[in-house]
C-alpha cells in the first residue's frame, strides 16, 4: 500500500512512540505540499533548569509513567519577545514522513536564531513541511536564552554556556532516540541561521558535540563573525547584580543572589561594559558564548581563542556548508535611529573600525584604521540613503560576510574536511525581512536580500497570498540543496539541478550564487576580502584566515 495513501486514512489520529523515558503520543498531520507526516512536539530532552539547576548544565530527562501527550509545544523560553515564556523551556519537536522506513531517513536539527534573546523552535517560526516533501526527518528545539542561557561570572556556580549545553543535550537526545522515529543516528546534520548558525559552528569544534552529527550547515552566522563571543563576560555579570540591587563582591552571594531572582528580571538587560557599546550606534549581543574556565570534572562546551581553535580543525569527517545573504547588513538599523547612524558614520572615524581592532589595538591606530575602511567604502560621499549601498556591503562585511568565507577559508587549508560556500540571493515577495523589522521606506529603493530571508525559502510557515511558480520553483531548488547534503553529503551528487556545486577550496574559491538561476561562481566579494584580509595581516595578524 502506498505510504502516503496509508498516512492520509491515519490523518488526525494519534500514534506512539517509545523513547528512552517512556512512550510518547504524537499524531498525523496533513500535509499540502506532499505526503502526511507524523509529529511529535513538546518532548522534553532534560529536566527544568530551575532552581538550584539555573545557570547549570541540563540534567538529563528522568523516566515518566504513562503516555506522554506530544501533540503540541512545550514552553517557550524566557526572551523579551513573550510574556508567556518559561524556565520550564527544554522541549524539542519532531517531524517525520515515515516511523518505520525499510532505511533509516536522514535527520536535519535545525538551531534557531534570534541573536540568542528570542526565538524557538515551534512550528510557527520553523514549519516542516517543505522539508519533508524530501524525505527527511526534521527536529527542531528551545534553548535557554539571554541572561538564563548566556550570563557567565566565570566561576562553577555560573560558568556560561548554559543554552549551548542545552543544545548538546539535545543532540545527544537525538542521536540516541532518532531511530525509534525512523530516523539514521549515523546521519544527523544540524543547521541553524543567524545566532543558531553561530551555535552550529562552535559545535564543529565542541569536545561535548563530538560525534553527535556528521554534516552542518551555517547561514550567516560563524564563530569567526564577532558578534557571538562575549567581551569581559564577568565585568557584565557584577554589573547585572549591581544592576538588580546586589554590590556584594562574594562571586558566591552573588550566584544566591541571581538564583533567586525572578525569571521576569533576567530578560532584556541590556548592560554595555565598553563607552562604545553605549555609544554606538550598532546591533550588539550582550550575552552569548564564552571561554569557560575548567572546574573540577564538569564538560567544558568552548576554551581557547575562536579563530585559533577553528585552525587547529574542526570534527573528523563533517562537511560544512557556510553562506550569506546579499543584504546581510540591513540588520545594523534593526533598534537604532538610521540618521543616527549615517550621522555617526560621517563624524567618527571610529564607526568604520571592525570589533577586533576595538578591544585589541590602541586608539590612533584604529583611527587609523577607521579611515582606511571609511575611504575603502564611502570613498569622498557622505553616508546616507542616496548611498547607502556602499554603507550596507561594510555593514554586512562586518557583521557576516567576513566570517562566513574567514570560516570556510580556514577549514580548507587544513584540508581536512569537505566545505562548501554559497551567497543567497533569491528574491521575491517572500523577502519580507525589510517589512517584519519595519524598515520597508529606508531600504525602498531596489529589492533587497536580507537577513534570515532565506529561511522563507526553507520553512513552510512564511507565506504571502501570491505563491507563484517561480517562488515555488526557489523553495524546490533550495530545500533540494539542503536535503541532498543532508542525504549523500554533496548538495548536487546529480544533474538534475542542471549545476554542479563545487566544494570551497583555497585556490579557486568556488561558491554557488543561489538565486532564482542557481550559478556556479569563484571568489567571493574579491575586492573587499582581499581589503580586509591585508588589513589584518598589517594590524591583527591571528583575524586574517
Amino acid at each position: 500500500m502506498d505510504v502516503c495513501y496509508f498516512l492520509t486514512l491515519l490523518l488526525s489520529r494519534h500514534v506512539q512512540v517509545e523513547v528512552s523515558e517512556g512512550i510518547i503520543e504524537g499524531q498525523v498531520v496533513d500535509n499540502e505540499y506532499g505526503c502526511p507526516y507524523y509529529s511529535f512536539k513538546g518532548i522534553p530532552y532534560a529536566e527544568p533548569p530551575v532552581g538550584d539547576l539555573r545557570f547549570k548544565a541540563p540534567q538529563p530527562k528522568a523516566p515518566w509513567e504513562g503516555v506522554y501527550n506530544a501533540t503540541s509545544h512545550g514552553n517557550r523560553c524566557y526572551s523579551f519577545q513573550t510574556s508567556v515564556g518559561s524556565e520550564d523551556c527544554l522541549y524539542l519537536n519532531v517531524y517525520s514522513p515515515n516511523i518505520a522506513p525499510i532505511d533509516p531517513l536522514p535527520v536535519m536539527v535545525f538551531i534557531h536564531g534570534g541573536g540568542l534573546v528570542g526565538g524557538s523552535g515551534n512550528e510557527e517560526d520553523q514549519g516542516p513541511k517543505y522539508l519533508l516533501r524530501k524525505d527527511v526527518i526534521v527536529v527542531t528545539l528551545n534553548y535557554r536564552l539571554e541572561i538564563l542561557g548566556f550570563l557567565s561570572l566565570d566561576t562553577e556556580d555560573i560558568p556560561g554556556n548554559a543554552g549551548m549545553k542545552d543544545q548538546v543535550a539535545a543532540l545527544r537526545w537525538i542521536k540516541k532516540n532518532i531511530k525509534n522515529f525512523g530516523g539514521d543516528p549515523d546521519n544527523i546534520t544540524l543547521f541553524g541561521e543567524s545566532a543558531g548558525s553561530a551555535c552550529v559552528s562552535f559545535h564543529l569544534v565542541s569536545p561535548m558535540s563530538k560525534g553527535l552529527f556528521n554534516r552542518a550547515i551555517t547561514q550567516s552566522g560563524t564563530m569567526t563573525s564577532w558578534f557571538p563571543i562575549t567581551f569581559r563576560a564577568r565585568d557584565r555579570a557584577l554589573l547585572l547584580a549591581r544592576e538588580l540591587g546586589c554590590n556584594s563582591t562574594d562571586d558566591k552571594e552573588i550566584y544566591e543572589f541571581l538564583k533567586m531572582q525572578p525569571a521576569a528580571n533576567l530578560v532584556n538587560k541590556q548592560i554595555p561594559v565598553t563607552y562604545w557599546q553605549s555609544a554606538k550606534e550598532m546591533i550588539y549581543m550582550y550575552y552569548s558564548i564564552v571561554s569557560e574556565k575548567q572546574f573540577g570534572d564538569k564538560e567544558r562546551f568552548f576554551f581557547g581563542d575562536t579563530y585559533e581553535v577553528l585552525r587547529n580543525g574542526i570534527h573528523e569527517g563533517v562537511a560544512v556548508i557556510s553562506g550569506y545573504t546579499q543584504d546581510e547588513g540591513i540588520l545594523w538599523f534593526v533598534g537604532n535611529d538610521p540618521d543616527r547612524v549615517f550621522d555617526q558614520a560621517n563624524h567618527f572615524l571610529e564607526f568604520f573600525v571592525p570589533e577586533p581592532y576595538t578591544v585589541n589595538i590602541p586608539l590612533a591606530t584604529q583611527l587609523e584604521i577607521g579611515e582606511k575602511f571609511r575611504n575603502f567604502y564611502l570613498k569622498n560621499k557622505t553616508a546616507s540613503k542616496a548611498t547607502l549601498d556602499d554603507l550596507l556591503k561594510f555593514l554586512s562585511m562586518e557583521l557576516f560576510v567576513y566570517g562566513a568565507i574567514s570560516q570556510q577559508k580556514i577549514i580548507a587549508k587544513k584540508n581536512k574536511n569537505k566545505t562548501y560556500l554559497y551567497k543567497f540571493t533569491c528574491h521575491s515577495e517572500l523577502n519580507l525581512v525589510t517589512v517584519f523589522l519595519g524598515l520597508q521606506d529606508l531600504f525602498d529603493y531596489r529589492p533587497m536580500v536580507g537577513h534570515a530571508d532565506d529561511l522563507a525559502y526553507i520553512f513552510s510557515n512564511f507565506k504571502v497570498d501570491n505563491m507563484t511558480q517561480d517562488i515555488y520553483k526557489m523553495i524546490d531548488q533550495v530545500t533540494t540543496l539542503w536535503t541532498n547534503f543532508a542525504k549523500y553529503g554533496d548538495p548536487t551528487p546529480d544533474d538534475s539541478l542542471g549545476v554542479k556545486w563545487l566544494p570551497y577550496t583555497v585556490e579557486n574559491e568556488d561558491y554557488l550564487d543561489i538565486g532564482e538561476v542557481l550559478v556556479p561562481e569563484t571568489h567571493p566579494e574579491k575586492e573587499e576580502i582581499e581589503f580586509w584580509e591585508s588589513n589584518f595581516k598589517e594590524f591583527l595578524p591571528e583575524y586574517a584566515p
